[in-house]
């Protein structure tokens, strides 16, 4: 329903965020680490936004990245994450440190989040790495401009899968892929990704 709120953060009493735009205050339920980002009230900020409808309320949650907000999606979307975990993990891990948890297959990094023991968070890794790279990429970065020396074409393609699941497109995506593959200068799919979604959500 939304897919962003653009507008003046009024106040942050945590756990939730009030956002005026056009003369309407959106109360958005967010992490600790959300909040943090955020920034001083008074300032221009921009959310990204889920609705978590249920029989008897209705629920903004907000994420100050595009990926984190994904990743909610995926993770409410195992059976026994709801909205309270999903957001636990989403502040004990930024995005980036969680995607490379569940490439890693380290259970139990990710099940020092509270309320997640070693079975969720194996379950976690599976869930979340499967639906990370079930996407077809099609699309291909432009040899030219990648140090093809070091770097194989498979391990771009798999950078490019998690990326594009995540919903960036290539135009968005390739020059921090770009400026992470000449700086890794290594055929390591998993730091590749890493710094290039720490470019992305620098950027935006």
């Amino acid at each position: 329903m939304y897919d962003y709120i653009k507008g003046i953060l009024i106040s942050k009493n945590h756990p939730y965020a009030v956002v005026e735009n056009n003369g309407i205050g959106y109360s958005i339920l967010c992490n600790a680490r959300t909040l943090g980002l955020l920034g001083e009230c008074e300032k221009e900020i921009k959310i990204y936004t889920k609705l978590i409808h249920k029989e008897d309320s209705m629920t903004l949650c907000g994420f100050c990245h595009r990926e984190d907000r994904t990743i909610f999606d995926i993770l409410t979307s195992v059976s026994g994450i709801g909205t309270k975990v999903a957001l636990c993990l989403l502040d004990e891990f930024s995005g980036s440190e969680l995607i490379g948890a569940v490439i890693d297959e380290d259970y139990k990094l990710i099940s020092r989040t509270k309320g997640v023991g070693a079975k969720m968070a194996q379950k976690i890794i599976l869930e979340l790495k499967d639906k990370l790279t079930s996407l077809n990429v099609t699309s291909e970065v432009t040899a030219g401009k990648i140090n093809t020396d070091n770097i194989s074409k498979d391990t771009i393609l798999e950078v490019q899968t998690v990326l594009q699941s995540l919903g960036y497109s290539q135009s968005e995506y390739q020059s921090a892929l770009e400026i992470s593959a000449k700086k890794t200068q290594k055929d390591d799919p998993q730091e590749i990704l890493r710094q290039t979604l720490q470019i992305l959500s620098n950027e935006i």
